[in-house]
């Protein structure tokens, strides 16, 4: 397998590859999910009101930011931080859609718009940008995923350095063998709905820094996904 930045032509077709897929899949399944992006939007309307798109800053690829789209799936407040662990925000109708990843299918956008791709590390919160070490940050020389290797190896239920790891793994390791890999196991791993949260708490623990992997609940500071 070949580094996804590795200056040869055949890295380059393979990358060019990798973002016409990106396009055709995401554009194609944003028109077939159209029924369901609008039961879920009626839904999420109904049963926890407006907003109805949960957006945050995230970090993106070479350190960029982006805002990404899905579902809400907490009540209380907007986009903005709010009160509130998310044990008590997470409404039935959000542990249904985290559960099933509908609540993911707006970030269909966000891979159309070249913000993140279908296989990648998954982006996280611009609030975490400084607690990176180095050899971490080197997890945004790609474009963030949908899934990701973490997502079928773990998921929320993987400690950071685990989590890390495998993003670099992936970022040292891609190819397109390995993405198409990554999306077969993804499919086993939604019908299994496995890791979708974290030991001791509803969503995953916030990063504080891989150091001594301190973890703990994540509160209000994340908004209301």
């Amino acid at each position: 397998m070949e580094d996804l930045h590795t200056p040869t032509s055949q890295a380059s077709v393979a990358a060019a590859l990798k973002r016409g897929v990106d396009v055709a899949v995401s554009a194609t399944a944003l028109l077939a999910a159209a029924p369901i992006l609008a039961v879920v939007a009626v839904a999420v309307l109904l049963g926890m009101g407006r907003p109805i798109i949960f957006r945050q800053q995230r970090i993106g690829r070479y350190g960029r930011e982006f805002t990404i789209l899905k579902f809400r799936s907490m009540a209380g407040g907007d986009d903005r931080f709010s009160p509130g662990d998310d044990q008590a925000r997470l409404t039935p109708l959000g542990r249904w859609l985290r559960a099933t990843s509908l609540d993911e299918l707006p970030s269909l956008w966000n891979i159309l718009r070249g913000d993140m791709s279908l296989v990648g590390p998954r982006p996280f919160p611009t609030s975490y940008r400084d607690l990176y070490t180095p050899d971490e940050f080197r997890r945004h020389d790609v474009r963030p995923g949908l899934t990701g290797l973490a997502q079928v190896n773990g998921r929320n239920e993987l400690g950071w350095a685990e989590r890390f790891a495998y993003d670099l793994h992936y970022v040292q390791r891609w190819s397109l063998l390995l993405d198409a890999r990554i999306l077969a196991r993804t499919a086993v791993a939604v019908l299994r709905r496995q890791g979708i949260s974290a030991p001791g708490t509803a969503t995953a623990h916030e990063f504080r820094g891989t150091a001594g992997e301190r973890q703990v609940p994540a509160t209000a500071g994340r908004g209301s996904r």
